[in-house]
């Protein structure tokens, strides 16, 4: 008897079907390398590297010590496009994005003002 009661049970109704998600607009920096992480804006030191910048942006560090602040500056290398193209004293937003070599592992998304 106890089995003609459960096959009589209904059956939970279906989900519905998940949307697709929309596609993303892929940009020339993504078809590169797809950004990810963090963002920063500094300045360019260095362009003597092929394809590559050295970026160099102020922060301030905590010293524990003293329950101070100190001014400190961050450099990292960055993929530099051959469509942004930017030179020694150019201001630029850099995105971390997949490690492109060794060093390498943030891209120039945008030239911020030229230099003076």
């Amino acid at each position: 008897m106890a089995k003609t009661e459960k096959s009589k049970a209904k059956k939970p109704a279906k989900k519905p079907a998940k949307k697709p998600a929309p596609k993303k607009e892929v940009t020339k920096i993504d078809s590169i390398a797809p950004t990810r992480g963090r963002t920063f804006v500094g300045k360019v030191i260095s362009d003597k590297m092929p394809k590559t910048v050295n970026v160099e942006w102020a922060r301030q560090a905590y010293l524990y010590k003293y329950e101070r602040y100190y001014p400190t500056k961050s450099r990292v290398k960055a993929h530099n496009p051959e469509h942004i193209k930017a030179k020694v004293g150019d201001m630029v937003r850099i995105a971390e994005c997949r490690p492109i070599s060794k060093t390498k592992k943030f891209i120039v998304i945008e030239k911020m003002e030229a230099k003076k």
